[in-house]
């Protein structure tokens, strides 16, 4: 018994004239005739009671009616979920992210973009460590990343920059160089020389002091994500080379944040995902961020 069969039997039900219900249904009468009782024969049941002027449906009728209806109804829901599905208006997209897109404020606007667009594609964000993003994003494990460039990316991966900003120092504030006498300076990179340094996940900004100033740093820590960079800071551990960002969206006790003198150290935050994706719903989110123009984080005040 395929689907046709219930259309045909419930069309028949409804109206309770076989004339009718075959011109409705676009068949002859005979035929209709005989696939109702192809089926009668199948479930072993009468379903109609037949007069020269009349037709009823049986008690065994009534019962079906009321089945094959729910079961219509079940196949329609199925084909418009199906539909709505390959529209990208339902599915699961997973957002891997790195700090700098929170501080930002990139990962908020992205996701709060799509879930207004797409209100019931379900989207799930976690942090991880940089250096997983391109290994879990080919493995399938995230669909889209925000990371702070540069990031070696497989080839099947594409970028788009969502964020420009640029690296500033972050300074215990008991540093002689967070003085009020050094305030309105910019911090020139060989008077650096014999700090400490604080290494956050994209450690580009700092290399790059490094090479200014010509000097290696006498120790590195490594802490993780840049709060926790922040919080080394912040007793006092050394120095950090950070995103200027951060001087918008952090404020932590005995943290100042000074601008690095010369040619502004550029970093961008981007999304990374897969160059040929599949799925509706992650093709959806790709699509807009590929319409979002980079924000401009401002230059770190001297003062």
């Amino acid at each position: 018994m395929e689907l046709r069969h219930l259309r045909y039997f419930l069309t028949v039900a409804e109206q309770l004239h076989f004339a009718r219900a075959a011109e409705m249904l676009g068949i002859a009468p005979p035929t209709l005739s005989v696939q109702i009782q192809e089926m009668e024969r199948k479930l072993q049941v009468q379903l109609f009671v037949r007069t020269k002027r009349s037709v009823a449906l049986t008690s065994a009728g009534e019962a079906f009616a009321e089945e094959a209806r729910g079961v219509l109804a079940q196949f329609e829901q199925a084909l418009h979920v199906g539909r709505r599905a390959g529209r990208g208006e339902l599915g699961r997209v997973e957002i891997g992210y790195v700090g700098s897109a929170v501080f930002g404020g990139i990962l908020q606007q992205q996701i709060s973009a799509f879930r207004r667009q797409w209100p019931d594609a379900e989207v799930q964000a976690r942090e991880w460590p940089m250096h997983r993003l391109s290994e879990v994003l080919e493995e399938g494990r995230v669909d889209v990343a925000f990371v702070r460039m540069p990031l070696a990316l497989a080839p099947s991966l594409q970028t788009h920059v969502l964020l420009r900003d640029r690296f500033c120092l972050a300074l215990p504030a008991d540093h002689a160089l967070a003085q009020p006498a050094a305030a309105g300076q910019a911090v020139k990179a060989r008077s650096l020389a014999d700090e400490a340094f604080i290494l956050p996940e994209q450690e580009l900004g700092t290399h790059e002091v490094c090479r200014r100033g010509g000097f290696t740093p006498r120790s590195e820590s490594r802490p993780g994500s840049l709060l926790a960079v922040l919080a080394e800071v912040s007793v006092g551990a050394g120095v950090a080379v950070v995103p200027g960002v951060l001087t918008q969206v952090v404020d932590l006790p005995n943290v100042v944040y000074r601008p690095l003198a010369g040619a502004a150290i550029g970093s961008e935050v981007a999304a990374v995902f897969r160059r040929f994706e599949r799925s509706p719903a992650v093709k959806n989110m790709i699509a807009a961020i590929r319409k979002s123009v980079p924000l401009v984080v401002p230059a770190v005040a001297a003062g």
